[in-house]
C-alpha cells in the first residue's frame, strides 16, 4: 500500500534514535560490572541489574511528561529535537570518562531527552493518517521495523568496540547514530511532513472549536488504553529481563562458542531485533490474509497471545536451567546456545503481537486533543515493567534464575488467557474500534 513519505523520514529517524538507545543498554550492566581495570564501574550484579531497572523505568516514563508538554505548549515536532539534542549529550557525557559522576549525569540527560522525543514521534506518525485508515496498522509494522534495523545493528557495533577498545567508545557511536538521525529529521521535515506536528494539540482544539471535556465515548476508549496498558505492564516486566537477568545468564551460563569463536554476551542484544527485521513482513501478511477472509484477531486477543509466547519462551529457559543441573553457581557448566536463542524468538514473536499493536491502539482510540499524553501512557507501562524488571533481576541474582523463570512462565500464560477472555468487553467498551 502506498504510504505518505514522511513515514519513511519517520522510520529513518526513530532507526537512528533506537541504535542509540540500544548500542547504549546492551553495554549498561556489563559496563557497571566489569571491574576498573576491565573499563568497568565493579558495581555488584544486583547493584547494576536494580540501576538499568531504574533507568530504563525513567526512560519510559518521562514520556508521560514530554508527551504532556508537547499537547499543551510546543506540538510534537519541536519535541522531537529537543529530546535528540539532550539524548546525544547524555551519550557524549557517558563516553566522556570512566567514573559515576559522567554514568548518572549521562542517564539523567537521556531520560530527559527520550521523554521529548519518544511519544511525539509516534504520534506524528499516527497524525499522517486520517481516522479509519486501514494503512495505519501497517504503517506502524515498518515504522517498527525502523526501531528494530536500528536495535539489531548498535549491539554488533558498539559490542565490537566495547570487546576491542573501551567501552566509552561504544557511547560515543551510540550518540553519533543519533546525530546522524537528528540531521535526517531536520533535513526533511518541512518537505515531507508538512502542518503534521507543529501545533500542541490543546492549540489545534481551540482552532477548531474542539470541546476541551471528553466525552463519554472519549472516556470508554480511554479507559480500553489504560486497561490494555495494564497488560502491557505484565509483558515487559518479563520481556525487559533480556537486557538484565538474561545478559548475566548469557554471559556467565550460555556456552557462547560457536565454530571455535566466543561470541560477545553484548551481540546476543541483536537476536531479537534481527528476529523483529525478518519476521516482522511474515507476521503483516498474515494479519492481512485472515483480515481478507474475516478472521483477523482482534487487538486484544493478539496481545493475549503475546503474553502467552512470552511465559513459552521462559519456559524454554527453564530448560537451560535442568540441562545445566539446576541454579550452580559454576560458571564451568554450560548450557546450549540454542535454549537462549529459542526463547529470544518466542520473545520476539509476542512483541510483534503486542508492541506494534498497542502503539496503532493508541492512535486508533486515544482521543485527539490527549493524543501525546495517551501515547505517553502506554509507554509508561514500560517504565513500571522496567522497575519490576530490575527487582525481579535482582531476585535472580540472589535466589537464582530458575525462579524468576518460573513465575514469570506461569504469570504470562495466565495473564495471556485472562485478556482473550476479557477481549469482548473491551471491543465493546472501544466502541468497536479494535
Amino acid at each position: 500500500m502506498r504510504h505518505p513519505k514522511g513515514l519513511y523520514l519517520l522510520f529513518f529517524t526513530e532507526m537512528w534514535e533506537r541504535f542509540s538507545y540500544y548500542g547504549m543498554r546492551a553495554l549498561l550492566v556489563l559496563y557497571l560490572t566489569k571491574t576498573f581495570i576491565d573499563g568497568g564501574l565493579g558495581f555488584s550484579d544486583g547493584s547494576a541489574t536494580m540501576l538499568y531497572g531504574i533507568f530504563t523505568g525513567f526512560v519510559y516514563f518521562s514520556p508521560l511528561i514530554g508527551g504532556w508538554i508537547a499537547d499543551n505548549y510546543i506540538g510534537q515536532r519541536k519535541s522531537i529535537i529537543i529530546g535528540s539534542i539532550v539524548m546525544i549529550l547524555g551519550q557524549f557525557i557517558l563516553a566522556s570518562g570512566q567514573n559515576t559522576g559522567c554514568l548518572y549525569t549521562g542517564l539523567i540527560f537521556i531520560i530527559i531527552g527520550n521523554g521529548f522525543f519518544k511519544p511525539n514521534i509516534s504520534v506524528l506518525l499516527g497524525s499522517l493518517y486520517p481516522q479509519g485508515d486501514s494503512r495505519r496498522d501497517s504503517a506502524f509494522t515498518i515504522f517498527y521495523m525502523g526501531i528494530n534495523t536500528g536495535a539489531f545493528l548498535a549491539p554488533l557495533l558498539t559490542g565490537y568496540v566495547a570487546v576491542m577498545y573501551d567501552y566509552r567508545y561504544g557511547f560515543l557511536i551510540s550518540g553519533l547514530g543519533l546525530l546522524i538521525g537528528s540531521v535526517i529529521y531536520l533535513l526533511g521535515s518541512e518537505k515531507l511532513l508538512g502542518d503534521a506536528g507543529k501545533l500542541p494539540s490543546a492549540k489545534k482544539n481551540i482552532d477548531t472549536n474542539i470541546d476541551s471535556k471528553l466525552t463519554s465515548e472519549e472516556k470508554d476508549r480511554t479507559w480500553v488504553i489504560v486497561v490494555l496498558t495494564l497488560f502491557a505492564v505484565a509483558f515487559f516486566a518479563g520481556f525487559e529481563q533480556a537486557g538484565s537477568s538474561m545478559t548475566l545468564y548469557a554471559d556467565k551460563f550460555i556456552d557462547r562458542v560457536v565454530f571455535d569463536k566466543l561470541v560477545p554476551t553484548e551481540w546476543f542484544q541483536a537476536v531479537n531485533p534481527l528476529f523483529i527485521i525478518t519476521i516482522a513482513p511474515l507476521m503483516s501478511m498474515l494479519w492481512g490474509f485472515l483480515s481478507r477472509r474475516g478472521k483477523e484477531p482482534s487487538v486484544p486477543v493478539k496481545m493475549g497471545y503475546g503474553l502467552i509466547l512470552l511465559g513459552l519462551g521462559f519456559m524454554i529457559l527453564l530448560m537451560a536451567v535442568v540441562q545445566r543441573g539446576g541454579d550452580v553457581s559454576s560458571t564451568q557448566v554450560k548450557a546450549n546456545i540454542w535454549f537462549l536463542i529459542g526463547a529470544y524468538f518466542l520473545h520476539t514473536v509476542g512483541e510483534l503481537c503486542l508492541s506494534p499493536i498497542g502503539l496503532s491502539m493508541v492512535t486508533k482510540l486515544s482521543p485527539l486533543k490527549l493524543s501525546s499524553l495517551m501515547m505517553g501512557v502506554w509507554l509508561a507501562s514500560s517504565a513500571v515493567a522496567n522497575l519490576l524488571a530490575g527487582f525481579l533481576a535482582t531476585f535472580a541474582s540472589k535466589a537464582g534464575a530458575s525462579y524468576v523463570f518460573i513465575a514469570l512462565t506461569i504469570s504470562s500464560v495466565f495473564l495471556g488467557l485472562v485478556l482473550i477472555v476479557i477481549s469482548r468487553s473491551l471491543i465493546r467498551l472501544s466502541h468497536n474500534r479494535l
